[in-house]
């Protein structure tokens, strides 16, 4: 910050306190300012847009105590100082506000005039390296403003909300609800990122994010492959065997029929088309693994039945491959 500003703002009339208020009260005064003057509360509301950077540029120097103290120190030797040229008609200018520093340090004006600008140069701060009329790059010196703080948070939804998406209000670090836009088909511990809606700048910079970790809850039959939605499909033994064509549920829609082939063992997989996640990152299909159920209790007829195709089905093992694979 240029000095001249140090000497023309009352950051302390601009913050409404007084000069002797603490650190808490300070944050605290600057937190409510900066909820009510923030440009998310005030869309294209240009005076308070400006309000909250001038509470920002108070606060950033009255919340370091080194910054502070400097601050104090120049407005009590410069109070209606002005940085002005020589026979501009301004009453005082440098050679007022230097005599002061040689006065009190018992020096010179020319003392007073190094130990005012090494006050600046040793906290990086007004004139930046020091040198008159260079910029400084920030109130410390070193990049510009800076940036606000991030603010996280995290929040937990049903399996079809994340598949689907939707507008939900959060509750902020403040108190102050907040609204987040889920898009459709977010993923279990994927972050959203709400850019300039965290804290505010302490120096006029742009404002942190808002980062919300989304937790998904499991669903009790569908579960994600990247934007494809899975489950198992349970099977008779004779639709397994003989084929048939069975329903099978999606995901907040209606059912899909599906055509299970004869001879269709447990594990084989079923895809249907389009019917997974649908995201701005594509579509996904829906796969259904078979799974041949098998009963467990049999009255005698089926028992018999059974017994009968026992002893009429192929006297092949399904396990032979298996065991000559394990020998190899």
């Amino acid at each position: 910050m240029a000095s001249q500003d140090w000497f023309d703002k009352d950051f302390y009339k601009v913050l409404g306190v007084d000069k002797g208020v603490s650190a808490a009260d300070l944050k605290k005064t600057y937190r409510k300012l900066a909820r009510q003057y923030h440009p998310d509360s005030n869309p294209g509301d240009a005076k308070a847009e400006a309000k909250f950077k001038e509470i920002s540029e108070a606060y950033a120097v009255l919340n370091d105590p080194e910054q502070r103290e400097e601050y104090d120190q120049i407005r009590a030797m410069g109070s209606g100082a002005r940085f002005s040229a020589p026979g501009s008609g301004a009453g005082g200018g440098f050679d007022d506000v230097f005599s002061r520093f040689g006065q009190q340090r018992g020096g010179t004006t020319a003392g007073g005039f190094e130990d005012f600008f090494s006050m600046f140069d040793q906290q990086g701060a007004g004139f930046g390296s020091g040198r008159f009329g260079q910029p400084s790059g920030g109130y410390r010196g070193f990049g510009g403003p800076q940036r606000g703080a991030d603010v996280t948070a995290r929040t937990t939804l049903d399996f079809v909300t994340a598949a689907k998406g939707e507008t939900i209000t959060l509750q902020g670090e403040d108190n102050v609800p907040f609204k987040v836009k889920i898009p459709a088909g977010v993923a279990d511990g994927q972050k959203i990122r709400l850019r300039g809606r965290g804290r505010p700048s302490p120096d006029g910079g742009e404002s942190g994010d808002i980062v919300v970790t989304v937790a998904v809850r499991p669903h009790p039959v569908f579960s994600r492959e990247g934007l494809n939605l899975r489950l198992t499909v349970p099977v008779t033994f004779t639709e397994a065997a003989l084929g048939a064509t069975i329903e099978v549920p999606t995901l907040g829609g209606d059912p899909v029929r599906l055509r299970v082939a004869p001879g269709t063992p447990s594990g084989r997989v079923l895809r249907v088309k389009g019917r997974g996640i649908h995201s701005s990152k594509g579509t996904g299909d829906l796969l259904a693994e078979v799974q041949v159920a098998v009963p467990d209790h049999l009255d005698e007829a089926a028992r018999e039945a059974l017994e009968r195709f026992h002893a009429l089905e192929p006297k092949e093992n399904p396990r032979a491959d298996l065991m000559a694979k394990a020998r190899q």
